[in-house]
């Protein structure tokens, strides 16, 4: 992957949603080149859904943003709770990186017991697994599908203006939350 010295990036963020079985969730993708916010894309999935993956590719199969696209982010594996997203697919069909980002290393058994709880939970922790290992580097928590993890730590902090929340996902994160709720959010 070789990119340039302001890679074109999206990151996809999930907004703030009712708890309720299969409420609307608000999908939040940010095109940014470097650090500079250039786009913007609004979707939604339900809650512990199964269209997460579709929902992005609806999102950028077709429109502006896909051809000028280095790297596609998601904040986490999956949006709306869990409605999880096929990393080898949403790689294989945008013929793009996609790397799914997270804060910090989750705790994969806490994981499995919160799917264990709800429908077709074999199907979901296979989506899981086929997303990868998780990589811990340059101070980045990330699965990847497309890229080379270096690479891909590399991108990461090239998007990122400060801490360790990369740009596309910070800004997708506070426009979500000031759409749903009126104002951002303090934790971005």
């Amino acid at each position: 992957m070789r990119l340039p010295r302001f890679p074109r990036v999206i990151g996809f963020d999930d907004g703030p949603f009712q708890r309720r079985p299969g409420a609307v969730v608000p999908l939040v993708g940010v095109v940014c080149s470097g650090t500079r916010f250039e786009g913007l894309v609004w979707g939604r999935v339900r809650k512990d859904g199964w269209s997460a993956t579709q929902e992005v590719c609806r999102l950028l199969e077709g429109g502006k943003f896909l051809p000028q696209l280095h790297l596609v982010l998601l904040d986490g594996i999956a949006f709306g709770g869990f409605n999880v997203v096929d990393l080898p697919t949403l790689a294989s069909r945008l013929k793009r990186p996609c790397v799914a980002v997270m804060r910090r290393l989750p705790d994969l058994d806490a994981v499995e017991r919160a799917l264990r709880r709800l429908p077709r939970a074999e199907r979901r922790l296979a989506l899981l697994k086929r997303a990868g290992p998780i990589h811990q580097l340059g101070g980045f928590t990330f699965q990847v599908q497309g890229a080379e993890p270096a690479e891909v730590a590399e991108a990461l902090a090239r998007v990122t203006d400060r801490g360790l929340v990369p740009e596309p996902l910070r800004l997708a994160h506070l426009i979500g939350s000031a759409v749903v709720t009126g104002e951002s959010s303090q934790r971005a």
